[in-house]
């Protein structure tokens, strides 16, 4: 089994609010530095996406990738990898936690990377971390700036 790197933060919404973020694709490009265009490919019953196109720039890693979606529940949703150019795996996950009487959430993101070129263990959990906190550190910037114009 892969190894993964997982880290969390509280941002001060509601478990819905975060989640609100986390689901609407097409904005990532404005929150996410990585994230240069998002494309709802397939939802489900519940307009949710179940396939998103993301292209991603990362400095040394630039991809166009296709992530199939899970939605468990209102408070998680986890995602892996459909195809891609440069990644082998991407999985991952954001789980969601009431805290402080419901107006605040803990946000665990959850992260799995591996790469098709060589590259040391280290390296990958690195990576991983950084985008990570990259992405929690928006999320959280995003949720608290309140609903965009």
């Amino acid at each position: 089994m892969a190894e993964h790197t997982s880290s969390s933060i509280t941002i001060e919404a509601a478990p819905a609010d975060v989640m609100g973020v986390i689901s609407d694709f097409a904005r990532y490009p404005e929150w996410t530095g990585e994230v240069k265009e998002a494309e709802v490919l397939a939802t489900d019953a519940k307009g949710r996406a179940e396939q998103v196109r993301l292209v991603l720039d990362a400095g040394a890693i630039k991809d166009d990738h296709t992530l199939a979606y899970t939605w468990n529940g209102e408070n998680e949703v986890s995602w892996t990898l459909v195809k891609s150019q440069m990644l082998r795996t991407l999985d991952g996950s954001y789980t969601l936690a009431a805290v402080g009487g419901g107006d605040r959430t803990e946000v665990t993101y959850q992260l799995t990377v591996d790469v098709k070129i060589p590259m040391l263990g280290m390296i990958k959990r690195k990576a991983e971390k950084v985008i990570i906190d990259r992405a929690l550190a928006g999320l959280k910037k995003r949720v608290e700036s309140g609903p965009a114009a």
